[in-house]
């Protein structure tokens, strides 16, 4: 009966301490319970990385907290819960890892920077410039836009070709999953004339997700503007000087006007209004050459007349362009 009693308490001891040490060995460090923030996530070769870790399960401020890179210690401390790292050259990789020291255990956290350069050129598809204009034509409210994506990145020391990559898109922060895809280097959008500017950014991805590069570029618009020049029977429209204020016109000749950046680059399109005004008046000019106004000065006559241009879209109730000069004869 004792020998019975004895076994009984015996299970139950076993019972207790088994009770006992199961939480503990349930609690045991878990990596998963600890994040790490990059940022840039995306960096460019020697751009200063932030990386800051955080914990749902773990108060990090009270643990020690040590750092490397490439194996090598760098810092370590009380709650250093931040580190900082300059990304290295393009296709080269540096291996960040952090050392948290929990009560139930160590967790390494690893970060790899693997840096990529991209740079992303875009152009206005239908803003008009006059020929031999050596700067970029500027979008206005509404006019179609294209950003090209050219990233470089390395993969075992070769460069990885463009059409051989995945493009995410996004514009304003919204992903646009249709312009998305492999090989899809290119976006094509129209801006809204409501907005002063749209954000577009991308990230290019190896099909492997093992080397990435983001970017993204600010594009404003502006508002179309008419500069005046003058046509010369011998020479053409003489694009090197735009007239000023007090031109004189001598004889007969013709003003030719250039509406910069208006939408669309063709001016004989019909969709485009061109109404001519002197001293604010209305004159009527050869359709054909709607953007061409010829002047003749009597003899014998002199002073200044004020020359004024509207031009405006029937297919975009925000494009339109105003310009003026005033001439002497």
């Amino acid at each position: 009966m004792k020998f019975g009693r004895l076994a009984f308490l015996f299970s139950l001891t076993i019972l207790f301490i088994i009770s006992v040490i199961s939480p503990w060995t349930g609690n045991a460090a878990s990596s998963s319970s600890i994040s790490v923030t990059v940022s840039p996530q995306n960096p460019a070769p020697g751009e200063n990385v932030d990386m800051i870790l955080s914990s749902y399960a773990y108060n990090l401020d009270s643990v020690l907290i040590s750092w490397s890179i490439n194996g090598k210690p760098t810092s370590a401390g009380i709650g250093k819960k931040s580190f900082s790292a300059t990304a290295p050259e393009a296709g080269e990789q540096t291996d960040i890892t952090a050392t948290i020291s929990l009560p139930d255990g160590s967790i390494e956290k690893k970060i790899l920077l693997r840096p990529a350069v991209m740079v992303l050129l875009w152009q206005a598809n239908d803003s008009y410039v006059p020929p031999f204009y050596r700067g970029k034509a500027l979008p206005t409210a509404g006019s179609q836009i294209k950003v090209v994506a050219m990233p470089e990145i390395k993969s075992s020391g070769r460069v990885t070709n463009p059409k051989n990559m995945v493009y995410t898109w996004r514009e304003d922060y919204t992903n646009k999953p249709d312009a998305s895809g492999y090989g899809r280097n290119f976006y094509t959008y129209i801006n809204d004339y409501l907005e002063e500017a749209n954000t577009i950014s991308v990230t290019a991805s190896t099909v492997d997700q093992q080397y990435s590069s983001e970017r993204n570029i600010n594009i404003g618009t502006t508002t179309p503007k008419i500069l005046f020049y003058k046509d010369d029977n011998t020479l053409g429209t003489l694009w090197d000087s735009a007239l000023g204020d007090g031109h004189r016109v001598v004889g007969e000749e013709v003003i030719h006007a250039a509406p910069y950046f208006i939408s669309p680059p063709e001016l004989r399109i019909p969709t485009l209004i061109f109404d001519w005004f002197i001293n604010d008046y209305q004159i009527a000019v050869p359709n054909y050459r709607k953007n061409l106004l010829p002047l003749r000065t009597e003899t014998g006559t002199s002073g200044t007349s004020k020359i004024k241009l509207e031009i405006t879209s029937t297919d975009k109730i925000f494009e339109n362009a105003k310009g003026q000069i005033n001439l002497e004869f």
